[in-house]
């Protein structure tokens, strides 16, 4: 059931399976609690591939703007941490299908391969593709405001939640394409409302990722007392893995990146990096899992 407000506003009840994820992520993976910034950068970065992919053939929905990448924020005062970006953004039909319901297959199959190994769970995360619910294991509350691309200001969404049982979604102006994500953090959430511990999760996590992930930083001077000016700044490499040389690259970045583009919560069995140059040139990297995919 909705009910209708001003601005097109409903409250909506979530499906069956998000309110099983929502208990999961609030009460049963406090000691992974970092693993929430690793899966919202990772989607920021799959929303700049979708729109990478569709303005192939649409140019015109960079609507100037095609230097994708991924901003955080925090306000320690309010206890928000924001995570934006300007990739391919949601409709309201978008918001409603991808943050109130589950559409993929085998999401039962997701809760039965839940063990009592957190580092297990919390990886089952990504695997399956749930992974923007993990917001809620370090807040209390979520907004989201999307604009999707090609679409008017006047035509963007917001969607809250406070991880109950239902969320609200009405039709907002923004000025950008794209999509803000502002989590109101809970007492556990708050050391992640530092510069540094933000830092720390991005170099661990999102090196790899292959769009610039920068934070809003307070400039400092000489002694190191911050002057009240600030700026924005690139913490990740943003370089396709494949095309650095294999000396520079770490096993743990290509175990990363391993995860990153598979779901997969192992490491893999074994990779090849390799560049042929000749009469034409390519890079491939090649990885074998562990096990065997569950289908």
């Amino acid at each position: 059931m909705s009910t209708a407000e001003t601005n097109n506003k409903e409250t909506r009840g979530f499906q069956s399976e998000v309110k099983q994820l929502l208990h999961l992520m609030i009460h049963s993976l406090y000691s992974n609690k970092e693993i929430f910034l690793r899966e919202l950068i990772s989607n920021a970065s799959d929303a700049a591939d979708k729109l990478r992919f569709q303005a192939l053939s649409n140019a015109d929905l960079y609507q100037g703007d095609a230097e994708l990448g991924v901003k955080l924020s925090f306000d320690a005062d309010n206890n928000t941490l924001t995570v934006s970006d300007n990739g391919i953004g949601m409709t309201r039909d978008d918001v409603i299908e991808h943050l109130g319901t589950i559409a993929k297959s085998g999401t039962k199959e997701f809760f039965a391969k839940l063990s009592d190994e957190q580092s297990k769970d919390s990886q089952l995360i990504g695997q399956f593709g749930v992974g923007f619910y993990s917001a809620f294991i370090v807040a209390d509350a979520v907004t989201v405001r999307t604009r999707a691309a090609g679409v008017n200001a006047d035509q963007a969404v917001q969607w809250h939640s406070a991880g109950e049982g239902d969320y609200t979604i009405e039709d907002i102006t923004k000025e950008t394409r794209g999509t803000d994500i502002v989590l109101h953090m809970r007492e556990e959430g708050k050391e992640f409302l530092s510069e540094w511990r933000l830092r720390d999760v991005i170099s661990k996590y999102s090196d790899h990722i292959g769009i610039p992930v920068s934070i809003w930083t307070q400039e400092r001077d000489e002694e190191g007392k911050e002057t009240g000016q600030g700026k924005w700044e690139q913490i990740n490499k943003a370089q396709a893995l494949w095309t650095r040389s294999k000396s520079d690259i770490t096993d743990e970045e290509y175990q990363e990146f391993y995860k990153h583009v598979s779901h997969d919560f192992a490491d893999p069995l074994l990779w090849s990096h390799n560049r042929v140059e000749g009469k034409n040139d390519y890079t491939s990297l090649l990885y074998i899992p562990a096990k065997a995919p569950w289908i």
